[in-house]
């Protein structure tokens, strides 16, 4: 059995607001556009600064905040699509940094929207496996550096990085998960170059991030609903009994549109957009940091999360607080 025990983020000191973005792209409809989206502001990386940067200061805010020695983490796993180099992997200098003991394991997870569910299933497996009794197990992208400066996407991503630490007693009992993948809509949501199968950027758009968000958008309406199912009955819970959810924030209209489909009453389902954007990964930790923070999330509830789209990949799970 394994349990979360703290949560924190860091978010990139620049902001971008509506205002900012329809200058820069030299479009009035941005503002509306993007308040339609649920967005008022984004935090974006500094030019020299990276995801791996980004996840340190959140494990720093992390250890500050609930009074951890980094000392004491068995393991470091880290989870992006924005790593610092090819080789080696971004854990293994985020454990450095971080003075972490060199008997800790660390491993980056190549994943997205769906990440940070995905990671939390292997840091429960790490736990129950006995391979570490502490996991540190942090979220972070650099979205806005693999966006087209005049891509109007740009007003949907934000930068952040989210940590949290995994052990055998805590805040929230991690639950059963369900995860899914149909890799036939890969290419949907994809940077084309810099790969191994296209190694050299050119600076064409294929250096950039590519996406078909009708597809995603329809993707999302045709897996998550039946996964919300699965997961109830994994973790062997009617859905009456789930007091919260806080999923991926993609953006307002597509979590209202699921939100509706799936019946669930708006004052349980998490959408907060408005400070951040699309954050990847860290969308889910950050909401349910803030969540807690602001005793919407308590001892007591049952809280279903949810992450979904790139790869394309789903994943699930029931937290009891």
């Amino acid at each position: 059995m394994a349990f979360i025990k703290a949560l924190s983020y860091y978010l990139p000191e620049r902001i971008i607001t509506n205002e900012e973005l329809c200058q820069e792209l030299d479009d009035p409809k941005i503002d509306s556009l993007s308040k339609q989206a649920g967005i008022r502001v984004r935090h974006v990386a500094a030019p020299h600064q990276t995801a791996a940067d980004m996840a340190i200061e959140a494990a720093r805010n992390l250890f500050k905040e609930y009074g951890i020695n980094p000392t004491d983490i068995g393991f470091v796993l880290y989870c992006t699509q924005c790593s610092d180099y090819q080789i080696p992997s971004s854990s293994c200098i985020i454990q450095d940094q971080l003075g972490i003991p060199v008997t800790a394991g660390a491993v980056t997870i190549d994943s997205g929207c769906s990440g940070f569910v995905y990671g939390l299933a292997l840091a429960n497996s790490l736990i129950e496996a006995g391979v570490s009794d502490s996991v540190l197990f942090l979220t972070s992208d650099t979205s806005s550096k693999n966006l087209l400066p005049k891509d109007k996407n740009r007003m949907l991503f934000g930068d952040a990085a989210a940590a949290t630490l995994i052990g055998k007693e805590g805040i929230a009992e991690i639950g059963e998960f369900v995860l899914g993948t149909d890799g036939s809509g890969y290419d949907k949501l994809i940077i084309r170059n810099g790969g191994s199968r296209n190694k050299a950027k050119d600076g064409s758009d294929g250096d950039y991030v590519y996406m078909d968000g009708e597809a995603i958008f329809n993707f999302t309406m045709e897996r998550v609903p039946p996964m919300i199912t699965q997961v109830l009955s994994s973790n062997g819970i009617s859905q009456d009994l789930i007091d919260y959810y806080v999923f991926h924030q993609p953006n307002k209209f597509m979590l209202t549109m699921l939100r509706k489909i799936c019946g669930i009453p708006k004052e349980k389902f998490y959408i907060n957009l408005e400070e951040t954007g699309n954050t990847t990964s860290s969308s889910v930790p950050v909401g349910l940091a803030n969540c807690i923070a602001d005793g919407t999330i308590h001892q007591g509830m049952n809280v279903m999360i949810s992450g979904f789209g790139v790869g394309l990949s789903w994943g699930g799970a029931v937290l009891k607080f």
